[in-house]
């Protein structure tokens, strides 16, 4: 039989999506079949934690690894040759880490004000994506993070971690079948008492790249306690307790309700016992106005938890029939009336592990993850509009539909920070 030129191209297509559903058949074949290739970036404390999660879950390999302290970097690449048989490669620049061959996967650990360039640029080469949390550092970031991943395609998993608590799990179980009655209110806090550094601006160790560990965030003098795991509590790299940590129970919470971004935020607060030694508040109340109740954060970071230690670190849902206290490997269902028995359930699980694994298994799988970028979006979004109405000193409006902070111009311009040069903002909006 005789083509003609548009029979021949017609069959031509037809026959290059085959081929390329075949190919792609393949290699998720392949991919069921063999160790994933996996990178690391930032191979500080909990970096090497996601590590060695992956490597506990299994079938991965650990091909790379990035930092920009050479200590870090050689004391982790030792760790996991230990771990695995044989040593990773080791990268200064994400960049390069982001070109090794092969590589499938990278998990990004680093302060969160390297989050969004290091995320983009791993979407970029094709790459699936573990990110810690909080998401971003500002808004703008968030936003451009979440419409290039859903461009992309790719698997993310953002590091909530509580949601592969049994307890959390049982619980969100529980409220959403109505065993509690309507919820009215809830509470969360984590009360803690902070161990500080030294505070004295000083000379980086010889191993650090300061610059580069600052990036596009301000470049403030070294000390111990803006440093590497004490940034946590530093205004312009964590951005203080509730961002860093406090975030896993708002987290927790919006996943319980089935809850998005509050309508409105309050915040008050200060810093009373380490003033002029952090930059973020040492006790801080935030009022959260969801669509399905008011949410009520508390955090004191110093003389706190000694009184009821028990519920220092959790959350309470107060509904009409019984009142709720969860945390990470317990939970009490507290009946109304007087003297009504409580009951006490035990369930813990090796969450960091557990959370890995399901990353894993979506990228075999090409599913959706427990913790999808949006959902760290959302969750990232409520923290920092609590942050930014405690700056504003104002009660803050979130329009859902716009995405926009509404009728304060000030918090409005918080929801995105310039960049140190020569880096330049991914937000084009």
């Amino acid at each position: 039989m005789k083509l003609n030129r548009r029979q021949f191209l017609g069959a031509a297509t037809i026959s290059s999506a085959a081929m390329t559903q075949l190919v792609s058949q393949a290699a998720d074949s392949d991919v069921q079949d063999r160790k994933l290739s996996v990178g690391l970036i930032g191979c500080g404390w909990y970096g090497m934690v996601d590590v060695e999660a992956a490597l506990k879950a299994g079938g991965v390999e650990i091909v790379g690894l990035c930092d920009v302290d050479s200590d870090h970097l050689a004391k982790s690449a030792q760790r996991v040759e230990k771990l695995q048989g044989k040593r990773p490669k080791t990268f200064k620049l994400y960049q390069e880490l982001l070109e090794a061959p092969g590589l499938q996967a990278v998990m990004i650990a680093t302060p969160p004000h390297w989050h969004a360039l290091q995320f983009l640029a791993a979407l970029d080469k094709g790459l699936d994506i573990y990110c810690e949390k909080p998401l971003c550092y500002d808004l703008r970031e968030g936003q451009a993070m979440v419409e290039a991943a859903r461009r992309a395609g790719r698997v993310v998993q953002i590091g909530f971690q509580r949601r592969q608590s049994p307890a959390i799990q049982q619980v969100r179980e529980h409220i959403q079948a109505g065993n509690a009655g309507r919820i009215l209110q809830v509470e969360a806090n984590i009360h803690y008492t902070a161990g500080l550094l030294d505070t004295t601006p000083q000379d980086p160790p010889a191993s650090l790249d300061w610059d580069l560990w600052c990036g596009p965030a301000p470049k403030l003098p070294y000390c111990p306690q803006i440093g590497h795991f004490a940034w946590r509590l530093e205004q312009a790299y964590g951005h203080g307790h509730l961002v860093d940590w406090g975030i896993h129970l708002i987290d927790a919470t919006r996943w319980i309700l089935g809850e998005s971004i509050p309508r409105s935020v309050q915040a008050s607060g200060g810093l009373y016992q380490f003033r002029g030694k952090i930059t973020t508040p040492d006790q801080m109340n935030v009022w959260f106005e969801f669509e399905k109740c008011p949410v009520v954060w508390r955090h004191r970071i110093w003389g706190a938890e000694e009184y009821t230690p028990e519920v220092a670190n959790g959350l309470f849902f107060y509904g009409e029939k019984e009142t709720v206290f969860v945390t990470d490997d317990r939970w009490v269902a507290i009946p109304k009336g007087k003297n009504a028995e409580r009951k006490v359930t035990k369930a813990s699980a090796d969450m960091a592990t557990a959370h890995v694994a399901d990353f894993l298994k979506a990228v075999r799988g090409r599913t959706s993850p427990l913790c999808t970028v949006e959902d760290g979006f959302q969750s990232t979004a409520t923290v920092k509009l609590a942050m930014a109405a405690f700056d504003a000193r104002a009660r803050l409006e979130w329009d859902a539909a716009a995405a926009q902070i509404t009728g304060h111009p000030i918090a409005q311009k918080m929801m995105k920070r310039d960049y140190r040069q020569p880096w330049q903002h991914p937000y084009r909006g």
